[in-house]
C-alpha cells in the first residue's frame, strides 16, 4: 500500500499529532518539523492517551484546588 498523500507529493506527516492543554504541541514521528494541524490526518487530545498525560492531571489538580 502506498499513502495517496506520498503518491500525490503533498506535504504531510505520517505522525500523529498531540493537542496538549499546558505544554506545546507535539508529534509521534520524531522527524516531524511542521506542527501544523493540516500537515496531520491523526489528531487527539492528550486526555485520550492511554496512562494518561501530565496535562490532564495538573489541569484536574488546578480545578479542584479553585473548587475549595
Amino acid at each position: 500500500m502506498t499513502c495517496t498523500a506520498c503518491k500525490d507529493d503533498l506535504d504531510h506527516c505520517h505522525g500523529t499529532l498531540v493537542l496538549h492543554t499546558i505544554v506545546n504541541i507535539e508529534c509521534t514521528d520524531p522527524d516531524c518539523t511542521d506542527l501544523a494541524l493540516v500537515r496531520h490526518s491523526l489528531v487527539v487530545d492528550c486526555s485520550d492517551i492511554v496512562g494518561g498525560c501530565i496535562c490532564s492531571v495538573t489541569t484536574e489538580v488546578a480545578g479542584v484546588l479553585r473548587a475549595s
